[in-house]
């Protein structure tokens, strides 16, 4: 079934544990994508169970990110018999790299290229140093992409993408 890589040197453990996202991460950005599919302008709230239905995310697991989301001011919640989450603001004005900046930290593969949470690195000459211009395109590419895309361009990319037909390549066995 899965293969296991086998990272056989540092700048591949570095790319692979600073770049991935965590399962924390995955669960947060599904579950506001609910929260942006069915946003309304109205106080309408989605209950908890629901978004754990319909992302097949483990209820308790949800409600720890939820918390963690509201404290970012990213989603509000409602107490109560008819409460929910809801987003604080409109899809199109949360972006994706405010959500993984706020569950993950910096989306720097590297800290001494982080703009919002540069640590200096122990390379003798940061200032000329090849990893580091390597790791400063990479956090650019990541940034450029992130910053643009909002909770709104991610839930019309899902409507679109539920209207593509599937191919024999989207199964598992």
């Amino acid at each position: 079934m899965g293969q296991t890589k086998i990272l056989t040197n540092c700048m591949e453990i570095v790319l692979y544990s600073a770049m991935k996202l965590s399962v924390r991460g995955e669960y947060a950005l599904r579950a506001l994508l609910v929260l942006a599919r069915d946003y309304q302008e109205d106080d309408s709230v989605v209950r908890i169970q629901e978004i754990s239905n319909k992302q097949n995310i483990p209820k308790r697991f949800l409600e720890q990110i939820l918390n963690d989301l509201k404290s970012g001011g990213i989603v509000e919640s409602k107490r109560g018999v008819a409460g929910g989450y809801r987003l604080h603001r409109t899809p199109d004005r949360i972006t994706l790299a405010e959500i993984v900046r706020h569950i993950e930290g910096p989306l720097a593969p590297v800290s001494c290229v982080s703009e919002k949470f540069y640590e200096k690195c122990s390379c003798p000459d940061e200032s000329r140093c090849a990893i580091r211009s390597v790791m400063k395109e990479t956090r650019d590419a990541i940034v450029a992409v992130m910053e643009r895309v909002t909770l709104a361009e991610l839930a019309e990319r899902a409507r679109q993408l539920e209207q593509e037909p599937l191919s024999a390549s989207d199964f598992v066995i």
